[in-house]
């Protein structure tokens, strides 16, 4: 379980692409943190360090991660937004974030709001079901709120910190985005098709 505040950057070393999935190597400054077997999310994807190498760790995404994520096209030299796991004493900041991406969106829209930076992201009709407006949902693991709300597509407001701490600020019109939508949605709407 993750809260959507990223702890740190890292930088795409290794990227080890095959039939049986992908082999990712992230330069990091958390691997001090981790042992093998730790889970860390990677762009809102919740992985597993199989192997530590210095400041690097190693992870191993299946076809299913490689295929439902924005990971299956990283390439080596991206930066990624990182985060270890919420500790049952932390505060909980963002909000409750699994690292389970819903689906991937494009960013569609860039516009300066002041000091903030506003940014559409164009989203699947299975992940856009569960957007609400000041709702929460995760942008490559990043906590953030629902700002503005349309039928294909939402945006959300990023202030300075996120922009420098994040690599949403290096976001592009056509840049791909891992998407999170808040949990509860899914369990209430599972709830009501199974009392109907």
């Amino acid at each position: 379980m993750f809260t959507g505040l990223v702890q740190g950057l890292g930088q795409v070393v290794g990227v080890d692409r095959g039939a049986d999935g992908l082999r990712l190597t992230v330069d990091s400054p958390l691997s001090e943190e981790l042992a093998e077997g730790d889970s860390i999310a990677v762009n809102g994807v919740c992985l597993t360090a199989t192997e530590l190498d210095g400041g690097a760790f190693v992870a191993e995404l299946m076809n299913e991660t490689v295929a439902r994520s924005s990971l299956g096209g990283v390439q080596h030299g991206a930066r990624v937004n990182l985060e270890l796991p919420l500790r049952a004493t932390d505060r909980l900041g963002g909000h409750l974030v699994q690292g389970h991406v819903d689906g991937v969106g494009t960013v569609t829209g860039l516009a300066a709001d002041g000091f903030a930076r506003e940014v559409e992201i164009a989203a699947p009709a299975d992940v856009m079901r569960y957007v609400v407006r000041k709702g929460s949902i995760a942008v490559d693991g990043v906590s953030l709120t629902v700002a503005g709300l349309r039928e294909a597509s939402f945006t959300v407001s990023l202030i300075p910190q996120t922009l420098e701490r994040t690599n949403l600020g290096q976001a592009e019109l056509g840049t791909k985005v891992n998407l999170e939508v808040d949990v509860l949605a899914k369990y209430v709407e599972r709830l009501m098709e199974v009392s109907r």
